[in-house]
Formats: structure tokens, sequence, C-alpha cells
């Protein structure tokens, strides 16, 4: 070991154990953090950091393989030279900044998500402009960097007063020394590639003990590297035409029939009688929990125009999110399918024309729309909504790859803009675009259907000054301006001449914190969602449903007749024993009947849990196998993700 430090491999050495100590403490402050979220025991901990330092050892390997063959390779005769001395630092200067770095962020991602670096961390560095805009809206950045120099200098003064950088720059270690004590290290950092997997980490079934346990880097390489998960290949499987013969008999409802015999086609004929055609406004909100109603037991007082309408509508008080993303709740709302594993369809190649609720609007002539006050080139939405048949109303921020697109983009003007932060326009700015395309909609006397996604509930929090009695910056703070932009929206829609024919469906594309004990946690999945204007109906549905199940209830209250392959139900339908919610994240997926959920996972495990909605707790079921509840859940995350793979999700003939 005293060679190590006596040596041409001085400094490389002295960063390995830096890495190491920085990945310390940054454990020990999440580990602080997440106290509540512990059940505190001996084992555990030794755990959480004995398998901490593992990935750490590994991750700080990866991070020294330039520096360390720079060691290796240069000559003998270049050792302390001005040459030696400027690659020295700059290449080691460049790894202490980018590790500092990756440490400061793990808090500011634990802080928003609880969890290590995932793909999420790796979505974002495909949209840098949203990105960048956020954290400096949101952090004191040159407050941060200049910390981040400072530990930079002191780190490297260490060096110089312990003799590191003496014995780096003067000792002239011969290249078959230096080989065999950097070689292990490219031996080392193959078999961490090729063995090591980031699952190793998640030994507890306390989500929190197995994060901790996890370093931020390593998970972010494994989720670039596993950012498609194939289904048949990590999960759990049916033989296929056992997987269709379940679903098709779970999706099949009394007023429908299926156009095929074919094993594989879900297509039904839908029974209807009407030809009204109303106009329909889907408003979507960011990050918008249950918990935040007053009808849930929030006694803040930030939504009060949601908690009115709720009484003034068709309430859905027991729906829950697809997923825990934006793209996952448009998907949901929009192709009415169950989240299959990995990216979400509206971030996927080759997702234009699948049948979605736009097939069927477009039969009938409807006038579509996504309005977004970002830029929609942000997770891939102007190409999904651009492939289903929508014209885009965005923000455009110059983004060339924004105009890939099929239909028709009308980006949104700086004097239509009165306030704007990193994710989008106001949520009163761009409900004046919706107000206005519904004018020219009906003007030209055609039926038009919306799909308007919000930004205001967002990280940083911020919005026009005067609106609400709140300051800016805060999570509940957002969700007031949120709630006042939506009442005075449909206070100005009542003044218009289409307002009698057009339904309002307010609904949240997830909720705002997913984190918590388990995997997935049914409680961070429980929105709110309502049906407004509606033949003045008012109502509340207590059934359990999905997001999926939305739209298609609002077609089965419309009496359309229609031709469907969504997955969607309509709840008045229902059944007996049919209610069910899906509900999964990027690689856990699970089903939720009774007060059961079926959780399945890309090690093809299979478990049961017993749900308890009063006190929101989870209980595995350990032992007990529900053949029934293991087949149906298989087959809608099977089924779903063939479909989408073999292209059996598109449109016919398109």
């Amino acid at each position: 070991m005293k060679v190590l430090f006596k040596s041409r491999t001085s400094l490389l050495f002295a960063y390995l154990f830096t890495f190491i100590f920085l990945s310390f403490a940054v454990r020990v402050g999440l580990y602080i953090w997440s106290l509540p979220n512990l059940s505190f025991s001996p084992l555990s901990f030794i755990k959480i950091f004995g398998v901490g330092l593992f990935y750490d050892i590994g991750v700080a390997i990866f991070f020294s393989l330039v520096y360390a063959l720079y060691v290796w390779l240069v000559p003998k005769k270049l050792i302390g030279t001005l040459f030696d001395k400027i690659c020295t630092f700059f290449i080691v200067g460049l790894t202490l900044f980018i590790t500092i770095f990756a440490c400061i962020a793990e808090f500011t991602f634990w802080d928003e998500f609880s969890t290590r670096f995932n793909f999420i961390a790796v979505d974002y560095l495909i949209y840098t402009y949203e990105v960048v805009e956020n954290i400096n809206e949101s952090y004191p950045i040159p407050l941060i960097i200049g910390v981040l120099v400072l530990v930079i200098v002191g780190v490297i003064l260490l060096y110089k007063k312990t003799g590191v950088l003496k014995n780096t720059f003067q000792q002239r270690t011969p290249l078959w020394l230096r080989s065999m004590m950097i070689a292990p290290l490219f031996v080392l950092a193959l078999l961490y590639m090729f063995f090591v997997k980031n699952t190793g980490a998640e030994w507890s079934q306390n989500l929190y003990e197995s994060e901790l346990s996890k370093n931020g880097v390593f998970s972010f390489f494994a989720a670039f590297r596993s950012n498609e998960l194939d289904y048949n290949t990590f999960y759990a499987t049916l033989p296929k035409n056992e997987a269709y013969h379940v679903l098709k008999k779970e999706l099949i409802q009394r007023n429908e029939k299926y156009t095929s015999e074919q094993t594989d086609n879900i297509r039904r004929e839908v029974e209807g009688i009407s030809d009204r055609k109303p106009n329909i406004v889907m408003v979507v909100i960011e990050s918008f929990s249950a918990d935040f109603l007053a009808r849930f037991g929030n006694q803040q007082n930030i939504t009060p125009n949601y908690d009115a309408l709720t009484k003034q509508s068709i309430f859905f008080n027991n729906i829950y999110a697809t997923g825990t993303r934006t793209v996952r709740g448009m998907e949901a709302l929009t192709l009415s399918v169950p989240p299959t594993p990995g990216n979400s369809i509206v971030r996927r190649p080759n997702n234009d024309n699948i049948f979605s609720i736009a097939s069927i609007l477009k039969q009938k002539n409807y006038d579509l729309k996504f309005v977004y006050g970002g830029d929609g080139y942000f997770d891939n939405m102007n190409t999904f909504f651009g492939g289903q048949g929508f014209d885009i109303v965005d923000r455009d921020r110059g983004n060339p790859l924004s105009d890939n697109i099929k239909t028709k983009r009308y980006p949104i003007k700086d004097e239509d803009v009165a306030f704007e932060n990193a994710w989008g326009i106001c949520d009163e700015d761009l409900y004046k675009q919706s107000l206005k395309f519904a004018d020219s909609a009906y003007q030209k006397k055609q039926p038009f259907f919306q799909f308007v996604m919000t930004t205001s509930n967002h990280k940083p929090y911020t919005f026009p000054d005067g609106k609400i009695d709140l300051k800016q910056g805060e999570r509940e703070s957002a969700v007031k301006y949120t709630d006042y932009a939506l009442g005075k929206f449909l206070a100005e829609a009542k003044n218009k001449p289409w307002f009698e024919n057009t339904i309002f469906v307010v609904v949240a594309d997830h909720c705002a914190s997913s984190a918590g004990k388990w995997e997935i946690n049914i409680e961070k999945h429980h929105i709110p969602a309502l049906i407004y204007n509606l033949d003045n109906r008012k109502e509340e549905i207590n059934k359990l449903c999905s997001q999926i199940d939305l739209l298609p209830t609002l077609l089965g209250y419309l009496n359309w007749n229609y031709q469907t392959e969504l997955y969607g139900k309509d709840v008045n339908k229902m059944n007996a024993g049919d209610e069910r919610a899906l509900i999964g994240n990027y690689r856990t997926l699970g089903l939720l009947k009774h007060n059961v959920f079926t959780q399945i996972d890309d090690r093809k495990n299979v478990k049961f849990f017993n749900w308890n909605d009063q006190d929101k707790s989870m209980n595995e079921m350990k032992g007990k196998v529900n053949d029934s509840l293991k087949n149906l859940t298989i087959a809608y995350y099977q089924t779903a993700s063939e479909r989408f793979k073999n292209g059996k999700m598109k449109q016919k003939g398109k």
C-alpha cells in the first residue's frame, strides 16, 4: 500500500480515496435526510454502507481510468516536466470538478425524486435548456459553483501538503512497476462493467434503503444502458394465446363485441345511438396530487376552485395515475394503455398513427390541438402528438427538431406571454391560447378537442406576482396559483358562445411526488379527475379505476357508437369485481384490484401485497399466490408491450 502513495501513482490513488470519501459523505447526508422513512436496524445500516462502498469503489475506478491511462503510458523522461504538470492538473482538475458536481447534484435530485440518479436524469441530459434554466431558477448557481471551486482548490492543496503532488512529479517509477499497480484497475473496471448490475443494490423492500445503497453515477449509467426494457426478456410471461385470452375476457363490456375472432385482435364495436359532438377541453395539470384537495383532507385551502368543481361535476375520487412522469400521463390519457416498461411510448421512436382517442375523434371530424406552454420538443411531445394528428400550439425556442412534426404548428408569440420560466409560460397565458383556438374552431363550426398541458406547478414554482396570497418558490404556492388560473379560465370560458356545448375534463398527469418506502407507492399515484359541464351532471364516482379509463368513460356518457382498441374501460359499465388500477414506474409494474396489489418486475418476480387504503400501508403476502391476479397482471402488460413492439397498435391502413 505504501508504494502506491510514494510513487508516480500517488495522485491517482489519492483521487480514488477522495472519491470514495466524498461518496461516503453523500451517503451519510442522504441517510440523515431519509431517517423518517427508515426502520433502523444494525443489519440494514451495515448493508446500506457496505453495499454502497462496493459500488463507490467501482465508480471511483471508472472515473480514474483516463488519468490512470495517462500515468501508465507517459514516458519516464516527461515525468515532472511542464507538459506533465499541465496535463495532470487539467485531467485531475476536470475529474474532480465532475466528481464534486455529481455529489452536489445528488442532493438536488434526491430533493425532487428521493432516488439516486435514474432514467429521469438520463432524459434530462437531452433537454439542456429546460433543465439548465430550471436549475438556474431553483438554486443559487453562483454560490454552488463558488463552493465547488473552493472544494477543488482545497483538495489540491491537501494533496500538496501531504506530499502527493511531490511524489507524482518526482518519482520516476519504471513502466513495469506502474503496470503492476495500474493494470488491476482496468481489470476491475471490466469486471464491474460486465458482472455488476445496479439491481444488486436493491436488497430491501424499503425503497430508501435500496437507493441509499446505490451510487448515483453507477445508477445513472445503468439507466443509460437499459433505457428500453424488452418485456419478454425481463418479465414473467404467459403463452401468447393465453395472455390474449385473459385480456380479451377482461376488456369486453356489456355494450361491446369483438370485430374479429383473431387471437391478438382486441378491436371492439361499442354500441351507442348518439350523434352529438360536444367540444372537449382536457386540462392536464402538472404534478397535481389528490391530497392537495380539501376533499381528501387538505386544510391549507390551496385548491378552492377545484374543490368547488368536485361538487359541480362528475368527480372521480378513486382514480390512479399510471406513472410518475408527465409523459406517462399523456400516454395513459391519449393511448389508454398500461404503462409498458422502459420509456413511455411518447418518447419512443415509431410512435405515430397509434390507435388512440384521437383516432376516434378524427372519425367524427374533430379539430385536434395539443396546447403546451413550453417547447414541445421536450420529451418528444410534439412528435408524438403530431403523429396522432394533433396540431401543435407551443412555445417555440428555436430547436429545429421541434418542427419535425406531420401537422401544423402554431408557436406562441412573445407578445402573448406575460410570464415565463424554464418549463414554459404561466397557466394564465396558456389558457388564453386555449380560448383563442377554441374561438377559431367555433367560427369554423367544427367541434374541437384540446389537450392542454400546464406547467406552473413545477419547480421552480414561480408565477406572476399579485395573483395569490402565498410567496413564490414553494410547492403549495404553485398549487394555489394553478388552481387560481384554472378558476379564471373557466370563468372566462363561460362567457364564450361555445361554452354551453363544451365539456371540460380536468385531471392530473401524475402526483407531486412518488417517493415512499416501496418500489411502487400506491398513495403517490392517487390523483383527482373530473368531467365538468356535461349536461349539468353532478355525481361522485367511487369505483377504483385507472387514468386510462377516463376518456372511455366520457365516451360512454356521450353514448357514441365507435370502434376501439383502447385498454381503458367505461367505469359505469364495469361489472361487480371489475374495478382495477394499473400502476407502474420505469421497471416495476402492477395491478391494484380489491385490496391486493400484484407486482411484477424486471427480475421476473411476481409479488402480492395487501393494500390498506385507510393507513396507506402495504404488506407483502409472502408464500401466497393468486393465479388469477397474476395472469391478469401479466396479460395487461405483456400484450401491451407486444402490441407496440410489433406495430399492432398502429391504425389499420396507415
